[in-house]
C-alpha cells in the first residue's frame, strides 16, 4: 500500500508540475505580446522590492517620464506574476527530483531524467534574468523561449512515462527517426517564430500568400538574421529595415509549410497504430489551428489573443510530439499499466 501511494503522489505531482508548466509558457507569451518584459527592468526584484507595490516610487516616475514606455503598473504586475510562477515551477522540480532519488527503486525510475530537468528550468531561469538585464536582446529572447520549449518537452516525457497506454507493435518502431525529424523540424520552426516575435516581425507581410505583393519580396537576409544585436537594431546600431523584418516573417511563413506537410502526412499514418492514435489526433488538430491562427494574426493584424493561442499551439505540437515519441520507444513492449 505505500508503495502503490508513493507513486501515485510522486504521478500527481508529475502532473500538476507538467501542467504549470504549460502554463508559464503561456504566459511567457503574453508577458512578451504585451510588451511586459522590462516592466520591472532589474532582477529578481522589481526596483530592489519583492512586489511592485514597494516599487510604486519609482515605477510612478518611470511612467510619467515615459507614458508609452516599458515600465507601468500593469506590466509591472505582469512580469512579476510570470517571474512568481516560475520561481514555483523550479521549487515543484527540486520536490520531483527529491522524489526520484529518494523512492527511486519503489517508482522503478532512474532518477536522471528528472535531474536533467532540474538543470534545465536552473538555465531557463538564468535566460529569463539575462532578458531583462540585456533589454530583450533578440538572441536572448529567442533562447528563452525554446529553452522553455525544451524544459516543456522534458516534463511532458516525465509525465508520458506515467501515463498508461495501449500497446504497440514491434513494426511501430519504423516511426521512431521519422518522428524525430518531426520533432527537429518542429524545434526549427518554433525557433524561426521565435525570432519573429522577438523582433517584433509579425506584420512585416501583410498579405498572404504573397508578401508586400510579391512571392519573393525584396529582403535583407543578413540583417534580419544577425544573432548579436540589439532590439530594434542591425549589429552596426542601425535602426532595422522593413527589408530585414520582412526576411524574417517569410522564412517562418514559407518554412511553416515544409512543417504543416511533413507533420500532416506523418499523423495521418501514425494514427494507424492504436497506442498513439490520439496524440497523433492531437497533432493533426495542433496543426491545423496553427494554420487558422497563424493566417488570423496576418489578416486581423496580431490580435493579443490569437498571438497567445499560436504560441500556446507550437507549445502543444510539442508535447504532442514528445508523448507520440515516448510511446514509440516502448514499440514491441508490454503495455504501460498503471500503479
Amino acid at each position: 500500500m505505500e508503495h502503490d501511494r508513493i507513486k501515485l503522489r510522486y504521478r500527481k505531482l508529475v502532473f500538476f508540475t507538467w501542467f504549470l508548466t504549460l502554463d508559464l509558457i503561456m504566459f511567457g507569451a503574453f508577458v512578451r505580446l504585451t510588451d511586459s518584459g522590462l516592466g520591472c527592468p532589474d532582477w529578481p526584484g522589481c526596483y530592489a522590492s519583492v512586489t511592485p507595490i514597494g516599487a510604486m516610487h519609482h515605477i510612478d516616475a518611470a511612467s510619467q517620464a515615459m507614458p508609452f514606455g516599458p515600465v507601468t503598473l500593469s506590466k509591472a504586475w505582469i512580469e512579476m506574476i510570470h517571474r512568481y510562477v516560475g520561481a514555483t515551477l523550479g521549487l515543484l522540480i527540486i520536490a520531483i527530483v527529491v522524489m526520484a532519488w529518494r523512492h527511486r527503486a519503489r517508482l522503478g525510475r532512474s532518477p536522471l531524467l528528472a535531474t536533467v530537468t532540474l538543470v534545465a528550468v536552473c538555465v531557463q531561469g538564468a535566460f529569463g534574468a539575462w532578458t531583462v538585464t540585456h533589454k530583450l536582446m533578440p538572441a536572448v529572447v529567442t533562447s528563452h523561449l525554446v529553452l522553455g520549449l525544451l524544459l516543456l518537452s522534458l516534463m511532458t516525457w516525465l509525465a508520458a512515462r506515467e501515463q498508461p497506454h495501449l500497446a504497440l507493435s514491434a513494426a511501430a518502431a519504423r516511426w521512431r527517426p521519422w518522428m524525430r525529424g518531426g520533432l527537429l523540424l518542429l524545434l526549427i520552426q518554433v525557433t524561426l517564430g521565435g525570432w519573429v516575435s522577438t523582433n517584433y516581425a509579425a506584420l512585416a507581410c501583410m498579405d498572404f500568400p504573397t508578401c508586400h505583393g510579391a512571392w519573393v519580396p525584396e529582403m535583407d537576409f543578413q540583417g534580419g538574421f544577425s544573432i548579436i544585436r540589439g532590439l530594434g537594431e542591425l549589429p552596426s546600431g542601425e535602426m532595422i529595415s522593413q527589408s530585414a523584418l520582412t526576411a524574417i516573417h517569410w522564412v517562418h511563413r514559407n518554412f511553416a509549410f515544409v512543417v504543416f506537410a511533413y507533420l500532416g502526412v506523418l499523423g495521418f499514418r501514425l494514427r494507424t497504430e492504436p497506442g498513439i492514435r490520439t496524440p497523433a489526433t492531437l497533432l493533426l488538430g495542433l496543426l491545423l489551428a496553427q494554420l487558422l491562427t497563424g493566417l488570423t494574426t496576418i489578416f486581423f493584424q496580431w490580435p493579443l489573443l490569437i498571438a497567445v493561442l499560436h504560441n500556446g499551439g507550437a507549445a502543444g505540437l510539442t508535447l504532442a510530439s514528445v508523448v507520440i515519441l515516448v510511446r514509440l520507444a516502448s514499440a514491441g513492449q508490454r503495455p504501460v499499466q498503471p500503479a
